[in-house]
């Protein structure tokens, strides 16, 4: 089994903390599609992409929703014809799961009607924040009224599996402020959450615009006066807090804590994503994209004009690969594994690796940020939190 991954990296607006590969050229988009369907067919016929069958497909960006139905029609038809899949156009044979990332201002009553007659069960929607100031900070698109009318649309459309993301940690937000988007997001009863902290990445836009908030044009007072006070995101406590209360309350709302940031309802979690964490081989499609068949790990050149020259010139559009073998495979066990609520099962490591990773864990045992189940090590509450140093301690590098 594997998880098929087509990256479209086409956005109307760049979104300030996106460290992604995106890009702006949406005259580009028939070409890019025609690209990728393309280097479907070439990679499917090589004896090292034989993967198995495919159990997930998802469409990841980027903006998936830039894309027009047609433009869909086209990469599920060659989907079909290239893996041999049960994905009707009419709408049947949804035995897979299909997710599509959407934009909450792309969902009208007509994009949303135009999904359900695909082969799309899942969508994804970035709401990031119920604060149109905030939103705004973020450089997103769409207001907080275009999230529940997105939500409402795609239920009436019959699109029953829906998850959005949630972010916190925002320049000068309160507990409060972060309370209010949790019970926003839960009255709206979708069937998966995830949340991150927000971070500040070099080469984002928001990292140039701490370096010199005053010249920020989109943001509003609040958030310009805690940039100019380099006041970017409050402490580690305040975020532990938002991080904890975010657990609480979606566990009373009877949402399941799966993976570090993901959430979902019963039956509901990500299978795709999950796919990643429970090292499942997948195969990526466009620029930027990243393909794994349990010993190697390749990634496509994050060029959009060189990748789409690339394959229509008959050349491979891979950038590079590595090998994923010995302590490399450790590492990326502990990395993905460690995230989930299932934890990392030390039976499925040799013995030299197993017996370094118990030395480097019993700190954290005993200090209660890691806990025994069976033969499996898992984060406690505690941890999760610092899963990142705990991670970065028990990893050999």
């Amino acid at each position: 089994m594997a998880g098929l991954y087509i990256h479209i990296p086409f956005c109307r607006s760049r979104c300030t903390y996106c460290a992604f590969y995106s890009t702006t050229l949406l005259d580009l988009r028939q070409r890019y599609v025609d690209a990728v369907c393309r280097e479907m067919e070439s990679i499917a016929s090589l004896p090292s992409k034989k993967m198995g069958s495919i159990e997930t497909v998802y469409f990841g960006g980027g903006t998936p929703s830039q894309l027009t139905v047609r433009q869909l029609e086209q990469l599920f038809l060659y989907i079909n014809k290239v893996y041999r899949l049960p994905l009707s156009l009419e709408g049947d044979g949804r035995r897979l799961e299909v997710t599509i990332e959407c934009n909450p201002d792309d969902v009208t009553e007509e994009y949303a009607e135009a999904l359900s007659q695909l082969p799309i069960n899942r969508v994804s929607m970035g709401a990031q924040t119920f604060d149109d100031q905030r939103l705004r900070f973020l450089n997103r698109r769409h207001t907080t009224q275009q999230v529940t009318k997105a939500v409402e649309r795609l239920r009436r459309a019959g699109i029953l599996n829906i998850s959005i993301d949630l972010m916190y940690g925002f320049p000068g937000e309160s507990l409060s402020d972060w309370e209010r988007d949790i019970d926003a997001a839960i009255a709206l009863n979708v069937e998966h959450l995830s949340a991150y902290c927000l971070m500040i990445e070099e080469g984002t836009v928001l990292y140039e615009m701490i370096k010199t908030p005053s010249d920020s044009p989109c943001l509003g007072g609040e958030l310009k006066s805690s940039l100019d006070r380099e006041d970017l995101g409050g402490s580690e406590e305040l975020e532990r807090a938002m991080y904890e209360l975010l657990t609480d309350r979606l566990a009373a709302a009877g949402y399941e804590h799966y993976e570090i940031s993901n959430f979902a309802k019963h039956g509901y979690r990500s299978q795709h994503n999950s796919s990643y964490w429970n090292d499942v081989p997948y195969i990526g499609l466009g620029a930027a994209a990243h393909s794994y068949d349990g010993h190697h790990r390749s990634w496509n050149i994050a060029d959009l004009k060189e990748y789409i020259r690339r394959v229509e010139n008959g050349q491979s559009p891979i950038e590079d690969s590595e090998e994923i073998v010995g302590w490399t495979r450790y590492n990326d066990r502990i990395t993905v594994a460690l995230r989930t609520c299932e934890g990392l099962d030390l039976t499925t490591l040799p013995d030299e690796q197993r017996d370094y990773c118990m030395k480097n864990a019993r700190r954290f045992l005993d200090d209660g940020l890691l806990k025994l189940d069976g033969s499996r090590i898992v984060l406690t509450r505690k941890g999760l939190f610092v899963s990142d140093m705990v991670m970065s301690e028990l990893m050999n590098v």
